[in-house]
């Protein structure tokens, strides 16, 4: 890759459980914590979902999402903080009438879903493209909902960063860009190994970074066994790479990871090995166009 590569690292996200790691980041001192970490052993950006602190269950609390934000700002004002606007899509048809949700759906308003964003106003946060069938329930991001989320997010002066898991995504966030609801350049994220989704393999990876607009900085990243084989694969495709315990708790076969910054100093190890250099925070401001 020519330049410098950024790393994030996904501290905790909304689908890994305590069953999977009984160290998964959960309360907002934890979750600050990991970033921190994550931070010192080479992460440019933190990628952040909150927990609720007893039960460790996904939450979209704004007063944990400030909280966790404040707590790295005590110790760290450089580390870019990418927030999550994914939480609110999920919707699980009931048994009786698949028109009426079920347990387990999360469908809120657009607005509901980037409240945080406009409060806040962090230097990143997602915005997810993809309709799709996620186990038993489908993850829905509607044109029409993603263009008020996307709305907000730029009058907030936030940079949004493209969640793309399928060939589709791309396509649609080609769109929002060409009529204006998106300014470029854009950041994107290529997301694999989501079942009915990108699989993790080169060729598709591959297929989509060149599908992207010629000007984007994009990132590439698999999950499950696959985290490690496709951040190199990103890499090699001139993409900035993604690692942390929202991606896999695995620092090895078989073997449980210590954490968010374990995982943040293999991916580091890995680019250096390969020839890559690693971009600090003010360095990745400078190849998204974040201001200082």
């Amino acid at each position: 890759m020519a330049g410098k590569t950024i790393i994030t690292c996904a501290v905790t996200g909304n689908l890994t459980t305590r069953e999977q790691h009984p160290g998964l980041p959960a309360t907002p001192e934890e979750i600050a914590g990991a970033c921190l970490e994550a931070a010192e052993a080479g992460a440019a950006i933190a990628h952040i979902h909150v927990r609720d602190p007893v039960t460790a269950k996904p939450s979209m609390e704004i007063s944990l999402y400030e909280k966790v934000v404040a707590l790295i700002r005590e110790k760290n004002t450089e580390l870019i903080l990418n927030l999550t606007t994914g939480p609110g899509g999920r919707f699980v048809p009931s048994d009786d009438d698949p028109a009426v949700a079920g347990p387990g759906t999360t469908i809120r308003p657009p607005e509901k879903r980037v409240e945080h964003i406009a409060r806040i106003k962090p230097e990143i946060c997602t915005l997810d493209f993809n309709t799709m069938n996620s186990g038993a329930q489908v993850v829905i991001n509607t044109p029409r909902n993603v263009r008020i989320m996307a709305e907000i997010i730029s009058d907030s002066g936030v940079k949004p960063e493209l969640e793309l898991f399928d060939t589709g995504d791309i396509v649609m966030a080609s769109d929002f860009l060409k009529a204006g609801h998106l300014a470029g350049p854009a950041m994107c994220s290529l997301v694999t190994g989501v079942k009915y989704g990108l699989p993790s393999t080169p060729d598709a990876m591959a297929v989509a970074s060149r599908m992207l607009p010629l000007d984007a900085q994009w990132t590439g990243f698999g999950i499950g066994r696959w985290a490690f084989p496709m951040l190199v694969q990103s890499w090699l495709l001139g993409g900035h790479v993604r690692i942390g315990m929202e991606d896999t708790v695995y620092i090895g076969k078989g073997q449980l990871t210590a954490g968010n910054a374990e995982l943040t100093a293999r991916a580091k190890d890995l680019i250096e090995k390969l020839g890559g250099e690693i971009a600090g925070p003010g360095e990745a401001r400078r190849l998204l166009g974040i201001k200082d």
